[in-house]
Formats: structure tokens, C-alpha cells, sequence
């Protein structure tokens, strides 16, 4: 049994990250795979006490968050029940929503980047993915989507923020594009044409 493909969905909140994991995740079933669906924050404890913080409901520093956030990505990778490894180990592919280029495109932008990168890429607990899908949509159609049938929005979800984020995840992905395999897909078009990118760029893994 061979190790499972890792592959992590990135973007502004509103490009459609769970939609077209989903649609990854069922299409990966037909053609016979395993898939185990996760996202970031978790639901360890970790993961609950993080989502506090991002409700506004508790108050940290912004190295507290980022602190909080690559300790809830560690137990996410190293859990003996549903750990990423574990998964990987089994021959299941694991399909995430968010992963540490969120890290370095929030906190990395208002804390020392350096520091937030070396905390997650050098962390022999943090596995990087076989392959970063981020999708890419302008800051105005995210907070459009956003808005729409919600009644509340978290602490990061403006405009000037998500344009902020944004042109701080390209950096991200430009940094990180010798380490790690990216693919940037146009997220502002129909469902159907963003999935047949995705599987266009994710079904070259499985042969590998």
C-alpha cells in the first residue's frame, strides 16, 4: 500500500475552498481512492480555542495567534487517531481546507515573516503537501460572496483586509514556489470550468 497524496485548498475567505474540495474529494472516489476531508483550525482542542480567538470572542497578540495556529497545525499532522500522517500512512488521500501559507499570509503579514515561516516549513512535525491549490479571486467578489445570507462575518473579513491578505498570500506563493508545488486557479469562473483545472492539476500526482 502506498502513501496517500496530500493536498491542501488555499484563497481568500469566498473563493470557494470547500466547494471545490468536495467536488476533489468525490471525483478522487471514482476513480477508487480513499479520501479523508480536514480543514484548519481543527477540531482538537487547539483548533476550538483558536476559533474563539478569530470570533473575536477572546483577545490575543498577534504572535499568539500565530503561535496558536502552528500548535493546532502540529496536532493536526501528528494525532494517532486522525493525525494527517496517519491518514497518508494508510494510503488515504487528505484533502485540507487551509494550511500554513493561511499562516504566513495573515500573521506573516503583521508579525516578522521570517519567524512565521521558520515555525511551520522547518517543523519536522509540519508536512508539506504534495500540492498547494490556491484559488484566486479579487478581494471586492470575495466580501460580495461573503455577505451574501451571512448575519456575521469573523474579525478578518473586510475589504481593506482581504486585499491586504491577498496580495500577501502572492508573496507567499512566490516565496514558496521552489519549495513547495502551487497551482493558482482563476477562482472567479463557474464551478464546473474551476474543477476541471483543479483535476487537471491534481491528477498527475496520483501517477507518482
Amino acid at each position: 500500500m502506498g502513501m496517500g497524496k496530500f493536498i491542501v485548498f488555499e484563497g481568500i475567505d469566498g473563493a470557494g475552498k470547500t466547494t471545490q474540495a468536495a467536488m476533489l474529494s468525490e471525483k478522487l472516489r471514482e476513480l477508487g481512492r480513499k479520501v479523508y476531508m480536514t480543514a484548519e483550525p481543527t477540531g482538537f482542542q487547539s483548533g476550538k480555542e483558536l476559533r474563539e480567538v478569530l470570533s473575536g470572542k477572546v483577545k490575543k497578540s498577534d504572535c499568539q495567534i500565530a503561535l496558536m495556529f502552528t500548535l493546532d497545525r502540529v496536532a493536526h499532522n501528528i494525532d494517532a487517531e486522525l493525525g494527517i500522517e496517519k491518514m497518508l500512512s494508510e494510503g488515504i488521500d487528505v484533502i485540507c481546507d487551509r494550511y500554513y501559507y493561511s499562516t504566513l499570509a495573515y500573521q506573516g503579514s503583521v508579525v516578522d515573516y521570517g519567524w512565521v515561516k521558520n515555525l511551520n516549513t522547518a517543523c519536522p512535525e509540519i508536512r508539506h503537501p504534495d500540492i498547494c491549490v490556491f484559488l484566486d479571486l479579487t478581494p471586492e467578489e470575495s466580501m460580495r460572496r461573503i455577505c451574501r445570507g451571512r448575519e456575521s462575518t469573523e474579525i478578518y473579513e473586510n475589504t481593506e483586509t482581504l486585499t491586504r491578505v491577498r496580495n500577501s498570500f502572492m508573496a507567499v506563493l512566490e516565496d514558496l514556489g521552489d519549495e513547495d508545488r502551487i497551482a493558482i486557479i482563476d477562482a472567479s469562473r463557474g464551478i464546473e470550468d474551476i474543477q476541471k483545472d483543479i483535476v487537471s492539476a491534481v491528477l498527475p500526482l496520483l501517477e507518482e
